[in-house]
């Protein structure tokens, strides 16, 4: 019997071929068994296309409206020290004046 990867996105070690492709039952994630697991590592990127990393520091390009507080964040903002998540909004930071925030890295270009 032949030993099967693990889930990347689980680690799951229940996984099972199907085709061409690994298949997790616990995660539903399918994955091509000939492709490196770097090929699928998320890049994120800013508003021009530059590569951004965990402890960059960028600067907001637009005024940004922030939930439950009367001022919004003003475009030319800068923000240091960022982290890189998964998820609908792509960095953690604090800024000084609003504190813990997420930002789309959409909005944000590297400084």
């Amino acid at each position: 019997m032949s030993h099967l990867p693990n889930c990347p996105k689980c680690n799951s070690e229940y996984t099972y071929e199907v085709g061409a492709l690994l298949t997790c039952p616990e995660c539903a994630h399918e994955w091509s068994a000939s492709a490196p697991l770097s090929e699928t590592a998320r890049v994120w990127k800013d508003a021009n296309g530059n590569l951004l990393q965990d402890g960059d520091t960028v600067t907001v390009i637009k005024d940004l409206k922030v939930k439950g507080s009367s001022s919004p964040l003003k475009g030319g903002t800068k923000v240091k020290n960022i982290r890189l998540v998964d998820g609908d909004h792509d960095i953690d930071c604090k800024i000084d004046g609003f504190g813990a925030m997420q930002l789309k890295s959409e909005f944000v270009r590297k400084a």
